[in-house]
């Protein structure tokens, strides 16, 4: 008998930022193990062709356009789920935004946009999915977290800022939450190629640098992410809370 502790079918799997990069990635990889997915992203346009290939793995998909930073929009997203699909069994807090420049030149909008979506979004798209959860006394989060969440990065202050914070709600959520039944765990990537890192791998000297800084020496490609998406997905990790799964070729155990 095969082991079928990563069957993921049967289950409903909300993506946020689903329409490029790792999001993408997680939710066409997710649905491959039979996830039925509702993306979540910004862009119509991306976000479509997502849903095309999410569908294309023989199961359901649900393509909601919107941004987290609304509230609003955060409590329709869920009500449509629970709609199309009676449940959310998991939430993958991927959306993130970064702005590459001197600590000192971050202006008031930078800071407010990197937080509103990177720490105050995901905190709410959680507690929105999470008070379902705790209805069912059963459900995932998985906060997308960073290598700077644990250590600062030259050049990306906010976004550093925003992810060190979002390890803490990690936490936080896992503890309380943890007595209904929740798993609320993060996983951690370095240096990822995607839309979204463009600015920082434009440098070269920065380039250089992270792929010399990283043991295994180059970067991440975004569908590298998958295969942690489904194990915290999973009823493998049905014992795993409060956890961070590094992804980052090293960078964080030198």
């Amino acid at each position: 008998m095969k082991y079928q502790g990563f069957d993921l079918s049967g289950k409903t799997i909300i993506v946020t930022g689903a329409g490029t990069g790792i999001g993408k990635a997680m939710a066409v990889g997710l649905a491959q193990a039979g996830a039925d997915l509702v993306l979540i992203g910004r862009r119509p346009e991306p976000l479509k062709e997502a849903q095309q290939e999410v569908l294309a793995q023989g199961v359901q998909g649900l393509a909601l356009p919107g941004d987290i930073a609304n509230l609003g929009f955060q409590m329709e997203a869920v009500a449509a789920t629970i709609k199309a699909f009676g449940k959310i069994d998991v939430l993958i807090n991927n959306a993130a935004v970064l702005f590459k420049g001197p600590i000192e030149e971050t202006t008031e909008a930078v800071w407010d946009t990197t937080i509103d979506i990177n720490l105050k979004g995901n905190f709410f798209m959680a507690l929105a999915v999470g008070k379902e959860m705790i209805k069912r006394k059963k459900g995932k989060i998985i906060n997308i977290l960073s290598n700077c969440s644990f250590v600062a990065e030259h050049g990306i202050g906010a976004y550093c800022v925003s992810k060190g914070g979002l390890l803490l709600v990690t936490r936080c959520l896992a503890t309380e939450w943890g007595p209904y039944g929740l798993q609320v765990n993060g996983i951690g990537p370095a240096f990822i190629r995607t839309p979204m890192n463009n600015p920082v791998l434009a440098d070269p000297s920065f380039v250089e640098w992270s792929t010399n800084r990283i043991p295994l020496h180059r970067m991440g490609q975004p569908e590298e992410m998958v295969g942690a998406a489904i194990y915290l997905s999973s009823d493998s990790a049905s014992f795993v809370n409060g956890a961070v799964l590094m992804v980052d070729g090293g960078f964080t155990a030198c």
